[in-house]
């Protein structure tokens, strides 16, 4: 007996660590950006939706677009605020643009389609991302 009581304390532990992670990036954003990855890697949403990619690690991130891997008719998104990829990129060479731990970076997508993006500083270490937008 003393066994199943175990268990089922260690169960009930696991469960709520599981859940305050979890709440982490749904509280504080729709897409947590960890050490070097977006949580998760695939987004969903409607057109009009808004989306907040909250810093959950230590490391200083960005949310760039790559220009050539959004929708035509879609406008330009990077945090900082810049109107294409090369003003990002020279942006944050520069130290600009970064989103620190604890911080968000939210926008807004008006055109359906597929947006893939990057964190300029982790790109080697492959933490890129995508928003697909539906109708």
């Amino acid at each position: 007996m003393q066994r199943r009581a175990f268990l089922a304390s260690v169960g009930t532990a696991g469960l709520t660590a599981v859940a305050g992670c979890a709440s982490v990036g749904g509280s504080e954003g729709d897409v947590l950006m960890r050490a070097t990855a977006f949580d998760p890697f695939e987004f969903t949403v409607e057109v009009g939706d808004t989306v907040t990619w909250y810093n959950g690690s230590t490391r200083l991130h960005t949310v760039t677009a790559y220009e050539n891997a959004i929708p035509e008719e879609a406008a330009y998104f990077a945090s900082g605020g810049y109107e294409d990829e090369a003003a990002a990129r020279a942006a944050w060479e520069n130290g600009n643009g970064g989103i620190t731990s604890g911080e968000t970076y939210s926008y807004t997508f008006e055109v359906p389609g597929e947006y893939e993006y990057v964190c300029i500083p982790h790109e080697q270490g492959g933490m890129v991302g995508t928003i697909v937008v539906e109708e």
